[in-house]
């Protein structure tokens, strides 16, 4: 069956507790607003579509299987969560309105390819995958899972970057902001934590 119910509920679940994504969407929802968070909301939904569906082609159990190749993400996915984390601690304690011009949300290349170290989404993406496999043909198997991911993620970045964005009427005076962005900075970095749980 394509459509199970379970699978969705899990991943809806897996996904829209907060983790790296969720945290970062929404403080790029509150910095740089909805449209401009858009690329990196995309990037984030391809992202985590690509990754299930080669999770479910074999890739995530063989990257379990590799304590090297395991190491090294786990390694690479900390070291780009404390830098997104310090960006997020030193970002200007300016309201949206008035931030530095130059300062831009993360791209749609960039998020695509932050999923691929994101542990959190590699953790659901395993767990759907070895619990609610139809027992196809892994091509089936990758389609089935990159639409449930995909699909479901599309909802939930929508629904955090809306709230981010939502957020900066309450955040205009400058100390909020700057208090409101090292809260997310340091819930980010908290996150580093799932990867070597």
């Amino acid at each position: 069956m394509f459509f199970d119910p379970l699978l969705y509920g899990f991943v809806f679940l897996g996904l829209f507790t907060p983790g790296p994504n969720v945290i970062m969407l929404t403080a790029s929802g509150a910095r740089f607003g909805f449209l401009r968070t858009l690329p990196h909301l995309f990037g984030v939904v391809v992202g985590v579509g690509i990754t299930a569906g080669v999770t479910a082609m074999g890739v995530g159990a063989a990257v379990q299987a590799s304590s090297l190749l395991n190491l090294l993400l786990r390694l690479g996915a900390g070291g780009f969560i404390l830098w997104m984390a310090w960006g997020l601690w030193q970002a200007s304690s300016k309201p949206r309105k008035a931030a530095d011009p130059d300062e831009k949300p993360l791209s749609f290349f960039g998020a695509v390819l932050f999923q691929w170290i994101n542990p959190k989404v590699w953790a659901v993406a395993f767990a759907a995958s070895a619990g609610y496999g139809a027992g196809q043909e892994a091509w089936f198997e990758a389609a089935r899972l990159a639409t449930a991911f995909s699909s479901l993620n599309l909802m939930v970045c929508l629904f955090w970057t809306a709230a981010g964005s939502l957020l900066t009427a309450l955040l205009a005076a400058p100390t909020a902001w700057k208090v409101f962005l090292r809260i997310m900075a340091v819930l980010l970095a908290v996150t580093t934590l799932l990867i070597f749980r």
